[in-house]
């Protein structure tokens, strides 16, 4: 009787929610049609509802595509905000640089993503960003970190070859995401907390639920986006808010499990108090008033950005390499020619470890086709910013405090009046000069590494990671789609990864 009880309670309040909130909507909508046509201010154009993306939510950055595709700026109506969507290089360098201080993470976004983020630097502004964004950049600045990033880089890489090699000798299809995956959470847990998970060789059982649980948490963490009801939800502990929390449940035991063992590990009597200790972990650890929830919310800050965008990028790049076999060829060659050194290496474990710096940065193809992916495949589609005051874009639109602003990298990517008429075309060289080398574009342009004071600092350790497995991996092995006829299409998440994997046939070269 009870459970009838609450489960009719239950509806009740869904349904009362809805009604005040469509009347809230229809009075919303009225406000914002008469601001525009009386008001003195200048607004964007609609381009439709929060609630047209929920409709579209599984096609969601084809759907901001096409918008920006007829407006390079746009506002979609919601009942509590606009949102403001704009694919503009000159507002985004407003946004990112210009004005930057009028223009953050803010409440609405930090209520969102602190369940599964916390404090960590992606979902705080002001003193507690700066202090993070401080400490980080004096961790990414260090020959410490480079030097002891690019050898585990290149033996998890070695253990990636491996399994490929048996799956070339099997005929055996392999998810190369999943692979991906398991490898670069293998490379960020070992830089960031020092400890060893060996998810590719899949004898961590405890390793794989974390990464499930993980990206599970961050589409539904994604889905609060437009889901207008999410908060009703997560006080009920009902639906994909009740799932929500199971998952981030199984993230802090296995985050805070690593916490307290590294804790044990530096307060032995016989510790290395070294400030030279290689993982980020034992060196914040040094730092006095670090907490675990502090420390925490540092590690999974880390994990998005050094696990789930190097991975999804990896993913896409073999995607398209699948999709434009001469590109593969012609990468092939270029690590080749350029690590001619290493053709006497016993096996793949020795050519990995000796792959140098010096030959990485030959690779200008490899630089250029690895841009283009990114370009086209932005590891984070959107970002989300909250407006401080009311403000005037470079365009003379106005907006408002309050106003969610989001700039588009996967729409940017295809914007003819950004790229040209084969903005939509994979063309790795379009990032050379005529003599091959490498040529950067605007980070307003491309917009994949942010810009202006939150530029992602771990750009070159993503780029030196990705190089350093493309490198191995395309010197040995052919890669090819096992079924060229299946759509591949992206799960909406936070981070841009491929639904359902992706699945490729593997010859050795």
């Amino acid at each position: 009787m009870a459970v009838v009880s609450m489960d009719i309670l239950h509806s009740s309040i869904i349904s009362l929610t809805s009604i005040i909130l469509s009347l809230l909507f229809c009075g919303f909508i009225f406000h914002l049609l008469t601001k525009k046509v009386y008001g003195k201010k200048r607004y964007h154009p609609i381009g439709g509802t929060i609630f047209n993306q929920l409709i579209n939510f599984h096609r969601l950055h084809h759907y901001m595509t096409d918008l920006a595709c007829k407006y390079k700026t746009y506002r979609l109506i919601s009942p509590f905000r606009n949102e403001i969507y704009t694919s503009d290089p000159a507002n985004v360098e407003y946004i990112l640089k210009t004005n930057f201080d009028n223009y953050g993470k803010g409440w609405y976004n930090y209520s969102i993503l602190k369940d599964l983020f916390g404090d960590g630097i992606f979902t705080v502004d002001g003193d507690k960003w700066q202090g993070q964004r401080k400490l980080s950049s004096h961790e990414f600045s260090t020959r410490v970190l480079r030097d002891f990033s690019s050898v585990v880089f290149r033996k998890n890489v070695a253990k990636l070859a491996h399994v490929l090699s048996n799956a070339a000798n099997s005929n055996t299809t392999v998810d190369i995401q999943d692979l991906f995956m398991k490898s670069t959470q293998d490379s960020i847990f070992r830089v960031a907390c020092g400890v060893d998970l060996d998810s590719i060789c899949g004898s961590n059982e405890e390793s794989k639920k974390f990464g499930d649980a993980f990206d599970n948490a961050n589409a539904m963490t994604t889905w609060r986006y437009v889901d207008v009801f999410w908060k009703i939800k997560r006080a009920l502990n009902i639906g994909v808010e009740a799932k929500l929390r199971d998952n981030i449940r199984t993230v802090d035991v296995f985050v805070y499990k690593l916490i307290q063992r590294k804790t044990e590990q530096m307060t032995k009597p016989d510790a290395d108090l070294s400030w030279k200790k290689e993982d980020i972990l034992s060196r914040f650890l040094q730092i006095s008033g670090t907490n675990p929830k502090y420390l925490r919310d540092i590690i999974l800050n880390f994990v998005i950005a050094g696990k789930d965008t190097t991975a999804t990028t990896l993913s896409w790049f073999i995607y398209v390499l699948c999709k434009y076999p001469h590109v593969q060829e012609k990468v092939a060659q270029e690590i080749k020619e350029s690590t001619t050194e290493k053709e006497n290496a016993t096996d793949i474990t020795d050519f990995a470890a000796n792959v140098s710096e010096d030959a990485l940065e030959k690779m200008q193809y490899l630089h250029a086709a690895l841009t283009e992916t990114l370009r086209l495949y932005p590891s984070i589609p959107t970002d989300p910013k909250l407006c401080f005051s009311d403000d005037t874009f470079p365009d003379g639109f106005s907006v408002n405090k309050g106003d969610m602003v989001s700039y588009l990298p996967y729409a940017m990517g295809r914007m003819k009046f950004i790229w040209g008429d084969d903005a939509e075309e994979y063309k790795p060289e379009r990032w050379l000069d005529r003599h091959g080398f490498f040529r950067h574009e605007s980070p307003f342009k491309f917009t994949a590494f942010q810009a202006g004071p939150r530029i992602c600092l771990g750009k070159q350790f993503a780029y030196r990671q990705m190089k350093i497995f493309s490198a191995v991996l395309l010197h040995y092995f052919v890669f090819k789609l096992s079924d060229d006829k299946n759509t591949v299409n992206y799960r909406t998440m936070i981070s841009l990864q491929i639904a359902g994997g992706l699945h490729v046939d593997v010859f050795h070269r």
